[in-house]
């Protein structure tokens, strides 16, 4: 008889669980709630919020294309006038116009993060009033930004180097492609273009700013004829000074000095304008040891010519 009761009782629960009308009036139940919410929605007033919003940012977009080519066109024009101005430094109006372009490209970047977050209905009044809040923890953390700023800023004050200058710093040394508020990029002679963080500039050695020396030096035999070989180079360097505008300064005849071991150079000093010295410096030796080798001067080899 239990036994009876017991598969009574299952059989009664399996088939309340299985009836179709119980699933049919719960599956209906689930559906008109759905159906109650998605009737619930105003798709009018989102479609229609949506075609609002997609038209502003698209006249945003538009309107701050507009302002951005302008102001490029102006910054441009701006400052051509100056670079046509013999009396302003060329490399020093470049660097002023890369930081005036990229001070108005960030202004604009953050007016358009602005519109779209307005548009968008997120508060921005809110947002700033806690990023002043958490700016405090923040610029515990931004001490280097902060040092690249205000260094960055006096590197352009002082002048102390501008675009297309050849400088050194630290262990680097090249040409100065920009000079921004946060990095300097300098491009080394290989080609590799380092970017600098402002803060890690402590001294900067400008090669740019004066005229440069170029120095030959000329191995000689200690028996060679000195009175001889300091005329031949007088007349090279009589031959060659018209053809070299670049030089500021004539060339000076420093003599012998002894190296030791029995070696001796002779030195010819000159000064040219920046990034003319190697090319000067080259050429010059290069006449004189033709020179010197046609007179029957004695050149000892291996020749190792020195800077």
């Amino acid at each position: 008889m239990t036994s009876n009761w017991f598969i009574g009782v299952a059989t009664t629960t399996d088939s309340s669980d299985l009836d179709p009308n119980a699933i049919v009036e719960e599956t209906a139940k689930k559906m008109s709630a759905f159906s109650r919410y998605w009737q619930s929605i105003n798709w009018d007033n989102i479609l229609s919020s949506l075609i609002s919003k997609g038209i502003s940012l698209a006249i945003s977009l538009v309107i701050l294309l507009i302002i951005k080519k302008v102001g490029t066109t102006l910054i441009e024009k701006g400052f051509k006038k100056y670079h046509n101005n013999p009396a302003y430094s060329t490399n020093r109006i470049e660097t002023l116009q890369k930081l005036t372009h990229n001070t108005f490209i960030y202004l604009l970047y953050f007016i358009l993060a602005y519109t779209l977050l307005t548009i968008v209905g997120v508060p921005v009044s809110s947002l700033i009033a806690g990023a002043g809040i958490a700016g405090i923890a923040i610029g515990l953390g931004a001490q280097g930004f902060i040092n690249d700023l205000l260094t960055g800023f006096f590197i352009i004050l002082e002048r102390q180097m501008d675009v297309g200058d050849y400088v050194q710093i630290e262990n680097y040394e090249g040409t100065v492609l920009a000079v921004g508020l946060r990095t300097t990029q300098i491009k080394g002679p290989d080609g590799t273009v380092h970017f600098i963080p402002n803060r890690q500039i402590l001294i900067v050695s400008n090669k740019s700013r004066s005229d440069m020396r170029a120095l030959i030096q000329i191995h000689l035999k200690p028996s060679a004829d000195i009175e001889k070989v300091s005329q031949i180079i007088q007349t090279t360097n009589q031959e060659l000074l018209p053809n070299y505008p670049e030089i500021t300064t004539s060339p000076v005849l420093l003599g012998l000095s002894d190296l030791g071991n029995g070696q001796v150079v002779f030195k010819v000093m000159m000064y040219t304008l920046n990034g003319a010295q190697f090319k000067v410096q080259a050429d010059f030796l290069a006449a004189y040891m033709q020179a010197l080798t046609e007179a029957g001067i004695d050149i000892p080899q291996p020749f190792l010519p020195t800077a």
